[in-house]
């Protein structure tokens, strides 16, 4: 079962194709500011944690050198108030020789057992980590602090540990301030684009409501200059459709109005002719004989109209082949052989490769229409010549009878349709099914008389077409 997908529109597709590349952008920026905050907020309150420590630090007394180093301590809580940003956030510390032997502080804080980094961001001998105190995450600053006195000099471990409840609400915050200020301008983003399609398309809409109104069968070119430049080429795309529409319809109209007219007066001869065979006015053979003349005229006519809608047809295909006209004329030569071999012509072919771009069927009813007419035409053991050559970009097909040529006057009109020659043979559209091909395949046709010392011996009809090359 065929499933047909709802074409999305304009400012839908726009808004998809904006917003969702600029959500994926601004999740990312997102997370990278977010990881920007953070890092900046832990190191605003790393420094925090490490003048803590530098504070701790100061109040430590030494006496003794070496392993006979005591270390005395007096560490108030006030100490580290000063460092707590609000009760949302609790410090503790500990203090023990390198050794690892308290000396001061809370024991719950883990011995530091980390090396200092080689290149650290301050001069003292200072590491950051994190770690767990009574099930609580905290941040930890380990300062190595040389003590040095007038009774000895030594080296302690000072730890600061701080819980993390402030920089997780500050991070938190950072967050959701720059979310909001995303949102915000992805909204902004979202209302231009709807504006700005909205104003882009309004020459569209108000093309479609001047479509809508158009009369049924009103195909004339759309004019609409106020279109954005981007929608010219549909509009001339869509003219050009309407063209080939029109002159589509305008054959149709064509065809039923020539066919209902010309096959009109064959069917009533026919219909007489019948009526007075039934009388028996006229001998049945000599009635058989006419019946079958009407007939065949009107047959022809009606292939030649019928091949006159074919022309059109084909004309609208963009796919034809490219075929050696030298092989179509050469076949079409020998199918008419026979009314070659009835007049006794002096017949001629000359054929170079000539490859052209169309379909067999319109080429095959060219050349059989001219040969058939130049031999129609063409008095018994006269000369008949087919001539077909290359000039450069284009093939020449020359086809010259022997015949008494054309004048002026019915030069002009030969090609119009129901034209016939000088005895009115014919139904007049031979030659108009051959211009009409010419014109289809782009190319010329042309009748003229061939001139002897003045005098015309013959007619030549010259098909000039254009030479594929691929």
């Amino acid at each position: 079962m065929k499933t047909t997908r709802a074409a999305l529109s304009l400012r839908r597709y726009l808004l998809l194709g904006i917003l969702v590349p600029t959500a994926v952008f601004m999740l990312v920026n997102t997370v990278t500011l977010y990881r920007q905050a953070l890092a900046a907020v832990n190191t605003a309150y790393d420094r925090t944690l490490l003048a803590s420590a530098k504070s701790i630090g100061e109040m430590i007394e030494v006496e003794g050198e070496g392993t006979l180093a005591r270390f005395r301590t007096n560490v108030p809580y006030a100490a580290l108030e000063a460092f707590e940003a609000d009760n949302r956030s609790r410090m503790v510390y500990r203090i023990s020789t390198v050794q690892g032997t308290l000396i001061d502080g809370s024991p719950e804080l883990p011995q530091w057992s980390g090396r200092l980094p080689d290149r650290g961001p301050y001069a003292a001998l200072v590491d950051f980590y994190d770690a767990s105190v009574r099930g609580e995450d905290v941040r930890v600053a380990v300062l190595l602090q040389p003590v040095a006195s007038s009774r000895g000099m030594g080296m302690v471990t000072i730890q600061v540990a701080e819980t993390l409840e402030l920089r997780q609400t500050l991070a938190r915050q950072i967050l959701i301030d720059t979310l909001l200020r995303q949102s915000l301008l992805a909204a902004v983003i979202a209302l231009i684009v709807v504006l700005v399609v909205q104003r882009a398309t309004r020459p569209v809409r108000a093309l479609s409501v001047q479509l809508r109104a158009r009369a049924e069968g009103d195909l004339h070119p759309i004019d609409a200059p106020d279109l954005p430049r981007e929608l010219h080429p549909l509009v001339d795309a869509t003219n050009q459709v309407m063209a080939r529409l029109h002159d589509l319809l305008a054959n149709q109209k064509r065809f039923v109005r020539d066919a209902s007219h010309q096959l009109r007066t064959p069917l009533a001869v026919l219909k007489v002719q019948v009526q007075s065979a039934l009388r028996g006015d006229i001998d049945q053979t000599q009635a058989l004989r006419e019946i079958n003349g009407t007939v065949e005229r009107a047959t022809v006519l009606a292939n030649q109209m019928l091949a006159l809608a074919k022309v059109e047809q084909l004309r609208q295909q963009a796919d034809a082949p490219v075929i050696d006209l030298a092989a179509v004329v050469r076949a079409v030569a020998l199918d008419l052989s026979p009314l070659v071999a009835d007049k006794d012509l002096d017949f001629g072919i000359e054929t170079l490769p000539a490859p052209v771009r169309a379909h067999e069927w319109m080429l095959r009813e060219l050349v059989r229409n001219l040969l058939h007419n130049a031999i129609k035409h063409a008095p018994e053991h006269s000369v008949l010549s087919v001539r077909l050559h290359t000039d450069r970009q284009h093939l020449v097909l020359i086809i010259a009878d022997g015949g008494p040529g054309i004048g002026d006057e019915l030069r002009a009109r030969l090609f119009q349709p129901f034209s016939a020659g000088h005895n009115r043979s014919g139904s007049g559209l031979g030659l108009m099914l051959c211009r009409e091909i010419s014109t289809a395949l782009g190319g010329q046709i042309a009748l003229d008389n061939r001139l002897r010392q003045g005098r015309v011996v013959g007619l030549d009809a010259t098909v000039r077409l254009a030479l594929s090359l691929s």
